[in-house]
């Protein structure tokens, strides 16, 4: 257990350690006394002085023993055990947080390291290193680190901080998070790091990390987010992911990952965002989709996949709320089986392919739920199936354009509208217009939000990510 130290009371400006509150820069453990208070003990000097090492050099403009010339922590009673530092947070995260602010010239202590810190528990680094010089990540950064307590591991956006992650990570045994996201760190993702049993996040994104995501990363069964997105990695798709039961979001997009996506992904069965888009991956539209029946998101967009679209594989994908496909190599017609099963779609990428014949009737079902269908640039023919109503409410959300043969009846309503690419549509030849199909509405079941990709409509992952894994500023 421990609580909160606090700071001076005099210089509340520079307000960076508090009693009861997130996202404090130090934070002590404490103890229960035999009258079961929980009180704070006195910061062993070292553990005090290594904390000023520190600050100064996050941001040696600001004078930290003048701001706080006692004792880090609440001084407690004789009785009490001495206290110890488990936490430290550093840089602006907003107006409501009482992290200090990192210098332009801030660099690492080598007071960071576990002689200094024993019992240090979670260390967070926010948009500290981000001047035009760069800043290396010290070569015995992890290995100074004390590995018998570290749990959480935290970068984010330090666009100058370089280096490489190194090996030793692996003997982080009690880390449940990891995450390294905008910065400038290379070479390879460590095989050591499936020796990561408690990991639940690993995020490593938007770095210039290469070579192969270790097939070890399988071992880390208790996985609930892997994202690796925006990287240079390369090679085929490790098939031991299928073995990452407990996953929730998978993002591997904007990296160089080749071959065909493995069946055993279909051993994803609680996954709920799956991002693989603008890789090199081949092989279809994969069928291992059938089996993640709790999908909401699903991204392959700029992929040279090729082939149909399956007609199997919709009918356990009813919660879908986005669907990305666009410029994957798509041929043949789009099946039916696509509008009977996916009535909550808020988002339909299926752009920039080579899909033809008509668009199929029970598409209709979509109405209720879709924000955006972008069918732009295949050859697509027949008539529109869609409502006037649902056309003049979407608007130019609906892209058609580029399918020359798609047609739109007679004098149309829908096109006395002029809503986007539809106003652009020939009428059909009557004579070769079908009868409609006429299916009673679905509930949707779910709802459209702002999400992060293909369009403004998908389901966030950023309220799950919050309910998943402890706040970067949660008090424990």
């Amino acid at each position: 257990m421990r609580f909160r130290c606090c700071s001076n009371p005099v210089s509340t400006a520079a307000l960076f350690l508090l009693v009861a509150t997130a996202a404090a820069a130090a934070t002590c453990s404490s103890v229960v006394t035999a009258a079961g208070e929980e009180r704070a003990g006195v910061l062993p000097a070292g553990e005090q002085e290594a904390v000023y090492r520190v600050l100064e050099a996050i941001n040696p403009s600001l004078d930290w023993r003048f701001l706080y010339p006692d004792d880090l922590c609440l001084s407690g009673p004789h009785d009490v055990i001495v206290p110890h530092v488990v936490e430290l947070n550093f840089g602006y995260v907003s107006d409501f947080s009482p992290n200090p602010p990192c210098g332009v010239d801030a660099v690492f202590s080598p007071r960071l390291s576990s002689a200094s810190f024993p019992f240090l528990r979670k260390l967070f680094f926010y948009g500290c290193f981000n001047a035009s010089s760069e800043v290396s990540l010290p070569e015995d950064f992890f290995r100074n680190l004390p590995s018998a307590f570290l749990e959480e591991l935290v970068f984010v956006e330090n666009p100058s901080l370089t280096g490489r992650l190194s090996g030793r990570i692996g003997s982080f045994v009690r880390l449940r998070r990891l995450v390294l996201t905008g910065s400038r760190i290379s070479g390879e993702i460590p095989y050591d790091i499936g020796n990561l049993r408690n990991l639940q996040e690993l995020t490593l994104s938007r770095n210039r990390l290469k070579g192969r995501l270790p097939r070890s990363v399988g071992r880390c069964t208790g996985l609930q987010i892997l994202d690796v997105s925006d990287n240079q990695l390369a090679g085929h798709l490790p098939a031991e992911i299928g073995q990452l039961d407990a996953l929730l979001k998978l993002d591997l997009s904007e990296n160089h990952i080749s071959g065909p996506v493995p069946g055993e992904l279909a051993g994803l069965q609680r996954l709920e965002f799956l991002d693989l888009s603008h890789n090199n991956l081949t092989g279809g539209v994969p069928v291992a989709l059938a089996a993640m029946a709790e999908l909401k998101e699903v991204h392959l967009s700029g992929n040279p996949l090729g082939g149909r679209l399956p007609e199997e594989i919709w009918e356990k994908l009813g919660g879908l709320l986005g669907l990305g496909m666009s410029g994957v190599g798509l041929v043949g017609n789009i099946p039916s089986s696509m509008g009977v099963f996916l009535g909550r779609l808020c988002y339909l990428a299926l752009d920039n392919n080579g899909l033809e014949g008509g668009l199929p009737e029970e598409f209709r079902r979509m109405e209720r739920t879709a924000r955006e269908i972008n069918l732009e640039n295949n050859m697509l023919s027949g008539r529109l199936p869609f409502s006037a109503a649902f056309v003049a409410r979407i608007g130019r959300k609906l892209k058609l354009s580029g399918n020359l043969r798609l047609c739109l009846e007679g004098d149309d309503d829908r096109r006395q509208g002029g809503a986007g690419s539809v106003s652009s549509l020939e009428p059909c030849d009557r004579t070769e217009v079908p009868r409609p199909a006429f299916f009673l509405p679905l509930s949707s079941g779910g709802r459209c939000s702002r999400g992060p990709r293909g369009g403004p409509f998908l389901f966030s992952f950023a309220l799950l990510h919050l309910i998943l894994v402890p706040s970067l500023f949660a008090l424990h």
